[in-house]
């Protein structure tokens, strides 16, 4: 007889229970294996259910000028990718599908186009002034309890947002070993804008645009989550830099990368943290996901969705 899958936690109630009061007369081993079996499945099932309770930050404040006509009177996360789905909207039903609920979405451009019901909105009104560093920290209200954080401009799979969820590090970020093979035609956003990161046991010593990419070992595929331990270490670590008169980095110098922290990149802030000492784990990922920064990456994402692929 074939196994069957429960993913309904109902179901394995039900079965749990039917098993007590219709089982076995008498108690015997076999019966105490099946119904310790079944009490630890309910609990891990239920323990998923609480760590699927973490907020997510969508970060979708940007322009998306690449993407010109798309993109002239329209957020680039609202183009529709698939019949009647925008890409903010793929994305939401993918994390609906791992149990990743709680959603807030970070808008600016052309804000009042966002109409998605059901989530909480942050909005970054000074969008033309800053970056995506600043523009998560408009909705620092939704992380106290621990996120994940993810742009609003790629298509990621169910399988990537299982595996940052299951990772049990307080901080760490979804890496694409493989990344070249996507570049290979990709001749509208070369190599050199890529976030790659290097590696060593399995924690992230550097990330950076502005590197030998032969030297590195993969590419952030932007998707990050932080526990809520990871989350108070990036917050204070965000407003120390940002705020202290002593700091080093006072507005209008170099943050890492960037010409500014209100410049900064996710990217910038992950290498401060690096250098202060803090872990960042690497969760890596193979293929799976799609970023969509020009025409060629549309129609790229859009060609993987229509075979299946994605």
């Amino acid at each position: 007889m074939a196994k069957r899958k429960y993913t309904d936690i109902e179901k394995i109630k039900a079965i749990y229970e039917s098993v007590k009061k219709n089982g076995y007369k008498k108690t015997s081993e076999i019966f105490d294996e099946h119904i310790s079996l079944l009490e630890r499945i309910v609990m891990r099932y239920q323990n998923n259910i609480v760590d699927n309770k973490m907020k997510v930050i969508i970060i979708a404040a940007g322009m998306g000028s690449r993407l010109k006509e798309m993109t002239k009177y329209l957020p680039k996360p609202l183009v529709e990718i698939e019949e009647n789905k925008s890409l903010i909207e793929r994305e939401i039903e993918t994390l609906h599908k791992v149990g990743l609920n709680d959603i807030a979405i970070v808008r600016g451009y052309q804000k009042d186009k966002f109409t998605i019901k059901n989530v909480e909105y942050y909005d970054n009104d000074v969008y033309t002034e800053n970056n995506i560093l600043e523009s998560l920290f408009f909705a620092e209200d939704a992380m106290e309890d621990g996120f994940i954080c993810t742009y609003a401009d790629s298509i990621f799979s169910q399988e990537i947002f299982q595996k940052i969820l299951d990772a049990p590090y307080d901080m760490c970020i979804g890496v694409e070993p493989d990344w070249r093979k996507r570049y290979a035609k990709r001749d509208e956003h070369p190599t050199d804008e890529a976030e790659l990161v290097k590696l060593e046991d399995g924690k992230i010593t550097s990330i950076s645009k502005f590197c030998n990419p032969d030297t590195y070992d993969g590419e952030f595929i932007g998707v990050a989550k932080f526990t809520k331990k990871g989350a108070e270490i990036l917050r204070r670590n965000y407003h120390r830099a940002r705020e202290s008169k002593t700091c080093r980095f006072e507005d209008h110098q170099r943050f890492h990368d960037a010409v500014s922290i209100r410049k900064a990149y996710l990217t910038d802030m992950f290498q401060e943290l690096i250098d202060r000492g803090y872990p960042i784990h690497a969760v890596k990922v193979n293929h799976g996901w799609v970023e969509i920064d020009t025409q060629q990456d549309f129609d790229y994402a859009k060609k993987l969705i229509e075979n299946g692929e994605l």
